[in-house]
């Protein structure tokens, strides 16, 4: 069974949103990846110190075959030292894995599936 990390802003870190909405919405998004035959995680994480630690821990957790990078990350020009990071650790820590980028949290299912 294909295995998928998606690596994701913590909805809880981002003003004026539903943070339970969205974390709903990511869960659900996960629960999709069983319906199409993928074993997957997720790690969210925030703009500070704890990036690293948590990324670190989760790429090392097992060999991914994709990491899907989100969107919240990739798209918000603030975060751009955010995803040079991210992209560099999935390097490091899991370069068995191919990395993929979704454009919503509602289609890391097909962005994993394009690159396995």
């Amino acid at each position: 069974m294909p295995s998928a990390l998606v690596v994701g802003y913590d909805p809880q870190a981002i003003p004026g949103v539903d943070a339970g909405a969205l974390r709903s919405a990511l869960d659900a998004e996960l629960a999709r990846f069983g319906e199409h035959g993928m074993d997957a995680a997720m790690a969210l994480v925030v703009f500070d110190g704890s990036a690293e630690s948590v990324l670190v821990a989760a790429l090392t957790e097992r060999p991914w075959d994709v990491v899907v990078i989100g969107g919240g990350i990739r798209k918000t020009e603030q975060l751009l030292t955010l995803f040079e990071q991210v992209v560099n650790l999935i390097r490091r820590h899991a370069p068995q894995a191919a990395i993929a980028f979704n454009t919503s949290g509602g289609d890391s299912v097909e962005a994993a599936q394009r690159v396995l």
